[in-house]
């Protein structure tokens, strides 16, 4: 059944339009509060936030929504997409909500949810929400409707449990560490984690005005970090996106290493310790074939998945792999936490940092990669894969890759794009094949 409002991470779009206004989320905080009232206990949803002007909004509006059908409310205020799911849980929560666009600009915001036991929902969940939206479950009566209240200590919790995640031997004394926070969720978090456990600490990204978020800096845009990276001659750059799930880190030469590097270093570091379960990491089928071969000759297997960190999470669960993410950033590590969490993240590569003695550069640079190229194509309706033109391209180009690469070709589950990738042992021949898709798509 198809999904009207639920994307691949949660629900997303512009504020103030289609499903992102007060009156929808409002809506989703009757339903999804609603769905979850089981047993005669009382219930608690837990809601936290990014640092986009429009989060006051949506939090105000899913208050009374939940608290129309009987569920409590505790309000954490700025903190992290994983501290949301981790304080679900802790505290005891039927229900938690982040109000983020990930990495969006400001004018986008979304509602991310998670059970009591601090995963994402599944897809059952997302469909009998969706119908309570568009069938609004009964109001409680008075004496039955749910109290708010605001908890001050949320961001000191998220702090310590992301600090005894980093080993009791190593310490970070002695590292220089940049860390952009992109002016959203983890702005005071990650800085203060990353200076309790040692390390020298300057930070940027970390001046949100409600609408700077993800802008010219974070995981998205590491220009800004790879600058002062340089320029303070730092060990290592950090960088987060808006609501800190996700995460590239920059080596001390001002070289992005993106998240097939991370998954590498994390799944053979863990692998020489005897902490990998699973012998293998799971990703998307994103992920650079170069990353493949390289968990191969450590005797390791690469499984994947179609693309968004909830599916890699399922295949986690499912075959008991604690180490799996996405080339974008997302690192999932299920020791740890029940989603993505680029501090934890981060946190793991610092140690392997602190525990070896190589500089970043040769200790992130794990595999050499295949030539890839990711171009996405705007449309503005209609289904532009359907096209016999586009599935004759898309055909031609899987013969001219002929086994020796790979193409993957997808809609966006948050934008009206089409992503088409193609990587290979030719790089002129992998351009060649993106470019004639891409133009067949404007043209479909």
């Amino acid at each position: 059944m198809t999904r009207k409002y639920f994307g691949t991470d949660g629900i997303r779009g512009r504020t103030n339009q289609g499903a992102m206004t007060a009156e929808m989320a409002q809506r989703v905080g009757q339903a999804a509060g609603a769905h979850f009232l089981r047993g005669d206990h009382r219930h608690r949803v837990l809601i936290g936030k990014d640092t986009r002007l429009s989060g006051y909004m949506m939090e105000s509006a899913l208050t009374a929504g939940f608290t129309s059908v009987g569920m409590d409310v505790v309000m954490v205020g700025p903190v992290p997409t994983p501290a949301v799911a981790m304080l679900a849980k802790s505290m005891r929560a039927d229900l938690g909500v982040m109000i983020s666009a990930s990495h969006n600009k400001y004018v986008d915001n979304g509602i991310k949810l998670f059970g009591p036991d601090g995963f994402k929902l599944s897809d059952a969940d997302e469909l009998a929400i969706e119908k309570l939206i568009d069938d609004l479950p009964p109001l409680v009566p008075a004496d039955q409707i749910g109290r708010s209240r605001r908890i001050d200590d949320a961001q000191g919790r998220y702090i310590h449990a992301a600090k005894m995640t980093f080993p009791d031997h190593l310490s970070l004394d002695g590292l220089r560490v940049v860390v952009d926070c992109a002016n959203g969720a983890a702005y005071k978090v990650a800085p203060e984690a990353l200076w309790e456990l040692g390390a020298e600490v300057i930070a940027i990204g970390v001046k949100p005005d409600g609408i700077n978020i993800n802008e010219n800096c974070g995981s998205t845009a590491p220009g800004l970090l790879q600058k002062t990276v340089i320029e303070t001659r730092a060990d290592l750059g950090i960088a987060l996106d808006g609501d800190a799930d996700r995460l590239i880190v920059v080596d001390e030469k001002g070289q992005v290493v993106d998240g097939d590097q991370l998954m590498a270093l994390i799944a053979c570091n863990w692998q020489a310790r005897g902490k990998l379960r699973g012998n293998g990491v799971v990703a998307t089928v994103m992920s650079n074939l170069g990353l493949e071969r390289h968990l191969e000759r450590c005797g390791l297997s690469l499984i994947r998945t179609k693309v968004g960190d909830r599916y890699v999470l399922e295949e986690m669960r499912k075959g008991g792999y604690n180490v799996g993410g996405e080339q974008s950033g997302h690192m999932i590590l299920t020791d740890y936490a029940t989603t993505g969490d680029g501090l934890v993240a981060a946190l793991q590569v610092l140690a392997a940092l602190a525990g070896d003695g190589k500089p970043a550069s040769e200790l992130l640079h794990q595999f050499d990669p295949l030539p890839q190229l990711l171009k996405n194509v705007r449309f503005t309706g209609g289904q532009p894969l359907e096209a016999e033109s586009v599935k004759s391209a898309i055909a031609a180009g899987e013969q001219r890759l002929n086994g020796s690469g790979r193409l993957v070709i997808r809609k966006s589950g948050t934008e009206p794009l089409i992503r088409v990738m193609a990587e290979g042992e030719d790089e002129t021949l992998v351009t060649q094949v993106v470019d004639d898709i891409c133009a067949a798509i404007q043209t479909a």
